[in-house]
């Protein structure tokens, strides 16, 4: 599992999108942006984080740490915010924390990017079917001059149905995704380079240790899947599936 560290101050509201994340510190000596359980999108949204910021790492994507930040309740007695106190107490218990990276900056259209960093970031958007990631909102940091990929909870849609039973793996295998509001869909002639370098990157295995990382708590039980392994197992099932295919890249005619 993720490390897990205790929460010792909350520090300040990030007040972008519905979510109310926060700037924490922890017991680490760690700054950290946390995602709150409390929050209305729920704890699938915090398993989405961990999977595709795994898998991030894993194709070789920079994205911050990530930690599982233990909140106390009373936290919250020292919070006069009362929309924030009523988060921190519907929050108790582990939370996501996103490692801080002080002085960076957002993604924006004069950035520079090189081409296999951006086709390997596009590849990644196709293949957990990412749809947040446009010039609105481009979910990318700038720092010490590299590029940075953040929050995933808008990945994965597939597990939002998951409280009416486990759906079929296989639609989501062939499911497309469409680039067209991508902010690098500019560098999509490199996706067949980025699907060449990562396939190898990945099996059953890696699935499986990624969602390793994901702690038991979030995992909630659902039709078809009654306990966390079990939960663990079908998120394997579905990106071995979809790994399996190619319906979803949305390579270029010809590439």
């Amino acid at each position: 599992m993720i490390e897990q560290i205790a929460v010792t101050r909350y520090v300040t509201p990030l007040r972008e999108g519905g979510s109310l994340p926060g700037i924490v510190e922890a017991s680490d000596l760690g700054t950290y942006v946390c995602k709150f359980r409390g929050a209305g999108q729920g704890l699938r949204v915090l398993v989405a984080e961990v999977i595709v910021g795994e898998l991030a790492r894993r194709i070789g994507l920079l994205t911050p740490r990530l930690v599982a930040l233990e909140l106390d309740p009373e936290i919250a007695r020292y919070e006069a915010d009362e929309e924030v106190q009523d988060l921190l107490r519907a929050s108790v218990g582990l939370n996501l924390g996103v490692d801080f990276l002080p002085g960076s900056f957002g993604f924006d259209q004069d950035t520079q990017t090189a081409i296999g960093v951006a086709a390997k970031i596009l590849w990644m958007d196709a293949f957990i079917a990412n749809v947040d990631r446009s010039w609105r909102n481009p979910n990318l940091l700038v720092w010490h001059g590299d590029l940075w990929v953040i929050d995933h909870g808008a990945s994965l849609y597939f597990h939002h149905a998951w409280s009416g039973g486990i759906t079929d793996h296989e639609r989501f295998a062939r499911q497309p995704w469409d680039p067209d509001d991508h902010v690098l869909l500019a560098h999509r002639e490199g996706l067949g380079s980025a699907d060449e370098e990562i396939s190898g990157l990945l099996d059953e295995q890696v699935f499986a240790e990624i969602l390793g990382e994901v702690p038991d708590s979030w995992l909630e039980p659902v039709p078809g899947a009654e306990d966390a392994e079990a939960v663990r197992a079908a998120y394997v099932r579905f990106l071995t599936a979809r790994l399996a295919t190619r319906q979803w890249l949305p390579l270029e005619d010809g590439a």
